[in-house]
């Protein structure tokens, strides 16, 4: 029997719903590459990275009829990749506009994902591409390897 492979990507559209398919897609991964520790944190990072691609150029409410988004959306695409001490997530959106950490007020319900991001990660960054949109990445240790 194979091994599954160590890097899945997966296009996805930029609507509300995808990060909880992204939870799922990674949740998956991560089970069936062995690392079930690694699940919760990578969930939240994927969680925190498909929201801000969502933001930057999906659409933030679904309208009551699903069919007024037909050639809306745009996608997003989510890659995941095992390294020998880290595992790599890379959220690639059509938007130059790079990710702003700030922070947030204590009363607000947004604008702390960076934060979780870089707080949880061994290191994040942003690339600009010059075929358009960024690729926004995270390293996160896989528990052991430190």
């Amino acid at each position: 029997m194979t091994e599954c492979s160590r890097s899945s990507c997966m296009l996805m559209p930029a609507l509300p719903h995808t990060a909880g398919k992204a939870r799922q897609y990674v949740r998956w991964l991560l089970n069936a590459w062995k690392l079930p520790s690694m699940v919760e944190t990578v969930e939240l990072l994927v969680s925190e990275l498909v929201a801000n691609a969502i933001n930057a150029t999906g659409v933030t409410e679904v309208p009551e009829d699903i069919n007024r988004l037909v050639g809306k959306a745009q996608p997003i695409y989510v890659c995941i990749s095992v390294r020998p001490e880290a595992v790599l997530i890379e959220v690639w959106d059509s938007s130059s506009t790079l990710p702003l950490q700030r922070a947030a007020a204590d009363d607000e319900e947004n604008g702390r994902g960076l934060v979780l991001v870089q707080a949880l990660s061994k290191e994040w960054g942003c690339v600009l591409l010059p075929t358009g949109g960024k690729i926004v990445w995270c390293e996160c240790l896989i528990e052991g390897s430190a």
